[in-house]
């Protein structure tokens, strides 16, 4: 019997989203993700002062206001050809590492994790223990970690004066220059949120999380809530569900004086091949947009009024050489190497995702730790820069969920064009002109549907593992 089924809006996710099943012998044969609302940044910026794009972009998301922030500021400096002081790209990453870090952190604690304390769980050995946890507003995980993440987000007011929709990333570098008092308390900060982080995610220190280096070694992990994370993914069969295009993508994360902190690349086939910027495109044969494949520098954002027969979504289709590719965490991390990660990119499951980011979690706040030592309150945070009168500048940074480029182009000092690519609108693309599914509806497909689930626990398990951000996806 084949029926259909259309489930939405999903709760605990960022922005609106729909997707279409057709559900065949109890399993997904077929999806179609809808991202349902547009919301026009890109037009919004046309005809501005280039400059307004530090002003406006951040505020596409209340979540990743950062992330958007410091792709808005390397299009700039890329136009400009200026770059930032030592120390400000220093202070910069620590300020996006700040937000990935709890971006990661309450994913797994208000997003993810609270689907396993449903009362259709109940019965398995590990459901108590999760009701206990995550259960929404009352788990007492959820408690300590929200406490936890208030507390981390007292940097971002340190080094960008609030969050989200901080002014202080700039081309230049950051404007303002943390005196010695400001050390002293980011340092304080981070010991305070590893101890959150030891005493509930990990229950160990976050080295010995950061040093797993195979399935076996991540299998045997039973502490803390990421050993219950790991048990339930056993008992559900997490690993094998949701599987991904096996090709991840990573602009390399925290561009710092003598490189990025992670490096870039294209993941595939168990190649690690260079990511050449060149070969991205945005497909709208599926998008209720007006235009053709182009490179984002040379696109358009146009509404569809009349709404194109084969349109299902306000999302366009990024392609990587004319292929689907998926980012995030596990991309990030992956594509950076790490033996854990290269292994579950091989998994390419609801698990690989999800203990990528917990990975990616505590790689994270050791690099967060080692670049506040760094900070040097004496040393030079912002250099001048102007901008021309004709130009054009991209802008590459890894947000929590994965790539995001912002495109610029730059005539009479004013912005033509301006183009966002964001990790949600590679992960939650709809198909290509080829009809090929974006990252998301290929994963669906083959997800178990009861009888009677209206809104299937494993197709919420699958979404949620990408994280996804949907107010992004349409900017």
């Amino acid at each position: 019997m084949t029926r259909q089924l259309l489930v939405g809006p999903f709760n605990r996710v960022e922005g609106d989203l729909e997707v279409s099943l057709t559900v065949r012998g109890g399993q997904v044969a077929e999806a179609r993700v809808n991202s349902p609302l547009f919301r026009g940044f890109e037009m919004m910026l046309l005809g501005k002062d280039p400059r307004d794009a530090l002003t406006i972009t951040p505020r596409i998301c209340g979540i990743c206001s950062v992330s958007q922030s410091a792709a808005a500021a390397l299009a700039l400096a890329d136009a400009a050809g200026a770059k930032p002081t030592p120390q400000g790209a220093l202070a910069a990453a620590i300020l996006h590492g700040v937000e990935n870090l709890a971006d990661h952190v309450t994913h797994f604690a208000l997003f993810f994790m609270p689907d396993f304390a449903r009362p259709a769980y109940q019965g398995r050995d590990w459901h108590e223990a999760a009701v206990t946890r995550f259960t929404a507003m009352q788990g007492s995980a959820a408690r300590r970690l929200v406490e936890a993440r208030a507390r981390l987000l007292h940097i971002a007011g340190i080094l960008g004066g609030k969050w989200p929709h901080t002014l202080a990333i700039q081309p230049g570098g950051v404007t303002k220059a943390p005196d010695a008092r400001d050390r002293v308390r980011i340092i304080a900060t981070l010991r305070s949120f590893r101890r959150a982080l030891e005493e509930t995610i990990f229950a160990a220190p976050v080295e010995d999380f950061a040093a797993l280096a195979t399935l076996s070694e991540l299998e045997a992990w039973s502490s803390g809530d990421a050993g219950l994370f790991l048990r339930i993914a056993r008992d559900l069969g997490l690993a094998g569900m949701g599987q991904g295009p096996g090709r991840y993508l990573s602009y390399g994360a925290y561009p710092l004086e003598g490189g990025r902190a992670s490096r870039p690349g294209v993941l595939a086939d168990g190649g690690l091949s260079p990511f050449d910027p060149a070969q991205v495109t945005e497909d709208l044969s599926h998008a209720w947009m007006l235009g053709e494949t182009a490179h984002p520098a040379r696109g358009h954002t146009v509404p569809d009024e009349d709404m194109r027969p084969a349109a299902y979504s306000w999302c366009k289709a990024p392609r990587l050489a004319g292929q689907v590719v998926e980012v995030g965490a596990l991309a990030r991390q992956a594509v950076d190497g790490h033996p854990l990660a290269l292994a579950l990119a091989a998994e390419r499951g609801v698990r690989a995702r999800v203990a990528a980011r917990l990975l990616e979690i505590a790689r994270t706040q050791l690099l967060l730790e080692d670049w506040a030592q760094a900070l040097d309150p004496g040393a030079r945070f912002l250099d001048p820069f102007e901008l021309p009168r004709h130009g054009e500048g991209v802008g590459l940074v890894e947000a929590a969920r994965g790539g995001l480029g912002h495109w610029l182009s730059i005539e009479n000092h004013r912005i033509a064009g301006y183009q966002i690519v964001a990790p949600t609108t590679w992960n939650f693309s709809p198909r290509d002109g080829a009809g090929v599914p974006g990252a998301l509806e290929a994963a669906l497909v083959g997800a178990r549907v009861e009888e009677g689930e209206e809104t299937p626990l494993s197709v919420q398990h699958i979404v949620r593992s990408f994280d996804p951000c949907m107010v992004c996806t349409v900017h």
